[in-house]
């Protein structure tokens, strides 16, 4: 991340969960826009999905996102390449850290159990190359 722009204030307000926008771009160019769960590991963001969906399938053609966490007029937009983790146990892993994060210890396990551990999952990792940080 260059110059390591999160500073203390940054990384507690990206550390309390919220959700995060991601954007992607679609076969034709245009901008595919969705609301994802995140955590931030280190200076990365990870998130993740299941295999199939838009977002997985624009990023293994062209790796280019842009992620925004926001909060009335403060925000955090990160942009870069994203780096795709196709690891079962690391995709499984990262999305029971984010059902934990969101959810709870006791719903994320009941999350795994019924609906993850049964979906073919991929994580999303984003060492940004830039950063935009508004209102702190």
């Amino acid at each position: 991340m260059p110059d390591s722009n999160l500073t203390a204030e940054v990384r507690h307000f990206l550390e309390t969960p919220r959700f995060a926008v991601i954007a992607t771009i679609n076969e034709d160019g245009s901008p595919h826009q969705t609301v994802v769960w995140y955590l931030l590991r280190g200076d990365d963001i990870v998130m993740n999905t299941a295999r199939g969906r838009v977002k997985e399938r624009n990023l293994r053609r062209d790796p280019r996102i842009s992620v925004t966490v926001e909060d009335g007029y403060r925000f955090v937009t990160m942009r870069g390449t994203a780096h795709l983790v196709d690891d079962v146990a690391t995709a499984q892993d990262d999305i029971r850290q984010l059902a934990v994060r969101y959810h709870g210890e006791e719903i994320a396990n009941r999350q795994v159990r019924e609906q993850f551990s049964k979906q073919e999952r991929v994580s999303i990792y984003l060492a940004a190359d830039r950063v935009t940080i508004y209102g702190f």
